[in-house]
C-alpha cells in the first residue's frame, strides 16, 4: 500500500472515530448554547468505550487522550475518569528493542555503557519507556528511551489532524470560533518537542536551575554523554507517588510546605522564566525518602515571550483581586477578535466570573477552572484566546491535583496571591535598579536630543507642501487583485456583446459558405460569444466568495 493510499485510510479512521463520539457528549465545552446556563448536553456515550477507542488509534492519541483528562471545561466527569488510565496502563516494548535503539543513537553496545541494565522497565508510557541501569562508575541512572518507529506514526497522525482541523474550521460554526487549526498547530509542536530527548535535557538542566530558590523540589540531572534525541539518561529519582504517601511519612514531614514550594516555583516558571511545564501530573512526581518532591518528565514544554507572559501575570494578578474588566480586557489584548466578538457582553461575564471567583473560598473554586471558564466564555462570545491561557490553566489543574493529594487543607489561592504580591515587588524593585534607571536615562537622553530635529523636519515638509503618506504593498493587495478581476470581466463582458453583434450584423449578409444553414462567419463568431458568456457566468458561480469573516488581533 503507498504512503497517499494509508494516510487517506488513517484519514478515514481518525474521522469515523471523530463521528463516532460527536452526539455522544465528550466535548460539552465546545456546545456553545450551553456555555453559560450550567446545564450540559445529555451524555449518551460510553466513556470506557470511548477510551479503549482512543488508544486504539495508537500513540498520538493516547497523548490527547491525556491531555483531555485535565480538561473540565470541556469534558464531563463521567469521561474524566475514564481518561485518567491513559496516563499509565501502556505495554512494554521488548527489551531487545530498547537495547537496538540505545546501540542505534549511542553508537555503542549497552554492555559496554552501563555495568547493569535492567530489562524489566520502571515504566512505560505512549511514547517512550524507562529501565534503571548502572554506569561504569557505579552511579545509577534513569534511561528513557523511545519507542522504536513512532516518530513516523506521530507526524502522519498529526498530519491528518491538521487537514481535518483546516476543513472544520471553514466548514462549521465551532471550527470558526475555536480555530481548531490553532489547536493542532500547538498539539504539533508540543507532541514534536516531547520526541526530542535533547530538547528534555536541556528543559531538566534549565529547571534544575530555576529550582535552586527552592530546595525541597528536587531536579535530576540530565547525563549528556549518554543521551541523544532518542535516549535520555538522567539520575535515578527513587520515592513513593504523591497519592500514595503513607501515613508515618506525612507525620514526619511538612508536606504541606512542599506543595506550595511546588507551586510557587511552577509559577515562577511562568510568569518569571517564561516556561509552561504543561505536565505536572501526579505520575511525573515522586516524594523521596528525605521529603524533597522529585520533578521529571519535562518533555512538554512551552516558552511564553515576554509581552504575553506580562499579560498573563497582569491577568492573574487582577483575577485574584476580583478586577473582572480588567482581567477581561487583558484576554481580549492577548487574544483575536471575530468579526462577530460581542465584547460588552464578553467583558460584563468574565467581570461577573471573576468577582465570583474572588468572593469565594478556595475550597469552592480553582485557578485552573477560572481560566477554563475564561477560555470556554471568550468562545461563546467570538474571542479566540491564546493558548497559553489553555495550558496555563491545563498546568495549574495539574498542579492541584498534585498539592492536594500532598496536603488536603493546601489553600491554593492564598498561595497563588502572595506569590503574585512577592512577584510584583521583586519586579518593582528591578525597575528600581541603577543599571535599570541608567537605560531609561539614556533613552530619555536620546528622545531629548533627536527630538527638536525631527520636529523641525516635519515643520519644513509642511510649510514646503512636501509632506507625503506612503501606503507600500498596495499594488500586491487583495484589492488590486480584486479590481483586476473586475476589469477582466468587464472587457471580457464588451468583447462577447461585440461578437454577438457582429454575429448579427454578418446573418444579414449573403454567402456562399454556411454551417448548418447559417453564415459559416456569424455562427463562428456567435459560438465564440456564447463560450465566453458561459465561462463569465461559471467564473463568477465559482469563483466568486464572500469575504473572510475579519480577524482583529490585540495590540502588540
Amino acid at each position: 500500500m503507498s504512503d497517499s493510499t494509508s494516510g487517506l485510510a488513517r484519514t478515514a479512521r481518525i474521522l469515523r472515530f471523530l463521528l463516532k463520539y460527536r452526539s455522544a457528549g465528550v466535548f460539552t465545552g465546545l456546545d456553545l448554547d450551553h456555555v453559560n446556563d450550567g446545564a450540559a448536553p445529555e451524555i449518551s456515550g460510553k466513556p470506557e468505550e470511548f477510551v479503549a477507542d482512543l488508544e486504539a488509534l495508537g500513540p498520538t492519541f493516547i497523548k490527547f487522550g491525556q491531555a483531555l483528562s485535565t480538561r473540565p471545561d470541556l469534558v464531563p466527569p463521567a469521561y474524566l475518569a475514564a481518561l485518567e488510565r491513559t496516563q499509565d496502563d501502556i505495554a512494554s516494548v521488548p527489551a531487545e528493542q530498547v537495547r537496538a535503539v540505545i546501540e542505534s543513537e549511542l553508537g555503542v553496545r549497552t554492555g559496554h555503557l552501563f555495568d547493569s541494565f535492567d530489562d524489566v522497565p520502571l515504566g512505560s508510557a505512549s511514547l517512550a519507556q524507562v529501565h534503571r541501569a548502572t554506569l561504569r562508575d557505579g552511579r545509577a541512572v534513569a534511561v528513557k528511551v523511545q519507542r522504536p518507529g513512532i516518530s513516523s506514526v506521530i507526524h502522519a497522525d498529526l498530519d491528518a489532524l491538521a487537514a481535518i482541523a483546516s476543513r472544520a474550521d471553514t466548514a462549521t460554526l465551532v471550527g470558526r470560533r475555536v480555530h481548531f487549526a490553532d489547536w493542532v498547530h500547538e498539539f504539533r509542536k508540543a507532541l514534536l518537542l516531547e520526541l526530542d530527548y535533547v530538547s528534555e535535557a536541556e528543559n531538566l538542566s534549565r529547571f534544575r536551575d530555576h529550582f535552586q530558590e527552592y530546595p525541597q523540589v528536587f531536579v535530576p540531572a540530565p547525563l549528556w554523554d549518554f543521551s541523544s534525541r532518542r535516549v535520555l539518561t538522567m539520575e535515578l529519582v527513587t520515592g513513593h507517588k504523591v497519592t500514595e504517601v503513607g501515613g508515618l511519612f506525612r507525620t514526619e514531614h511538612d508536606l504541606r510546605e512542599l506543595a506550595e514550594s511546588l507551586l510557587r516555583g511552577y509559577l515562577d516558571q511562568v510568569l518569571v522564566h517564561g516556561d509552561i511545564h504543561a505536565d505536572p501530573h501526579p505520575g511525573n512526581l515522586l516524594v523521596m525518602e528525605d521529603g524533597r518532591l522529585a520533578l521529571f518528565d519535562l518533555g512538554m514544554v512551552v516558552h511564553v515571550p515576554p509581552r504575553q507572559r506580562e499579560r498573563l501575570f497582569r491577568l492573574l494578578f487582577a483575577a485574584v483581586d476580583g478586577r473582572g474588566e480588567e482581567a477581561a480586557r487583558e484576554v481580549i489584548a492577548m487574544g483575536t477578535r471575530l468579526e462577530d466578538f460581542e465584547e460588552e457582553r464578553y467583558v460584563r461575564e468574565v467581570g461577573q466570573l471573576v468577582a465570583r471567583y474572588a468572593a469565594h473560598p478556595a475550597s469552592s473554586t480553582s485557578e485552573s477552572r477560572l481560566l477554563f471558564d475564561i477560555v470556554r466564555i471568550s468562545t461563546a462570545c467570538g474571542l479566540r484566546s491564546p493558548s497559553e491561557l489553555s495550558l496555563l490553566g491545563k498546568t495549574l489543574a495539574h498542579l492541584e491535583t498534585t498539592c492536594r493529594a500532598l496536603d488536603p487543607r493546601v489553600d491554593m489561592k492564598r498561595v497563588v496571591d502572595r506569590h503574585l504580591d512577592s512577584v510584583m515587588g521583586e519586579r518593582l524593585r528591578r525597575s528600581l535598579s541603577p543599571h535599570r534607571v541608567a537605560s531609561e536615562m539614556m533613552d530619555l537622553q536620546t528622545l531629548a536630543r533627536e527630538a527638536p530635529r525631527k520636529l523641525s523636519d516635519m515643520l519644513s515638509l509642511l510649510a514646503d507642501n512636501r509632506f507625503q503618506i506612503r501606503v507600500a504593498g498596495l499594488e500586491e493587495s487583495r484589492l488590486m487583485e480584486n479590481l483586476q478581476k473586475i476589469a477582466n470581466r468587464i472587457t471580457a463582458g464588451l468583447v462577447t456583446a461585440a461578437l454577438i453583434v457582429a454575429a448579427a450584423m454578418i446573418m444579414r449578409i449573403e454567402t456562399t459558405v454556411t454551417l448548418f444553414g447559417y453564415p459559416a462567419l456569424a455562427l463562428v463568431l456567435f459560438l465564440l460569444a456564447a463560450t465566453l458568456g458561459v465561462g463569465i457566468v461559471l467564473s463568477a458561480l465559482l469563483g466568486d466568495r464572500k469575504a473572510r469573516p475579519r480577524e482583529e488581533s490585540g495590540p502588540r
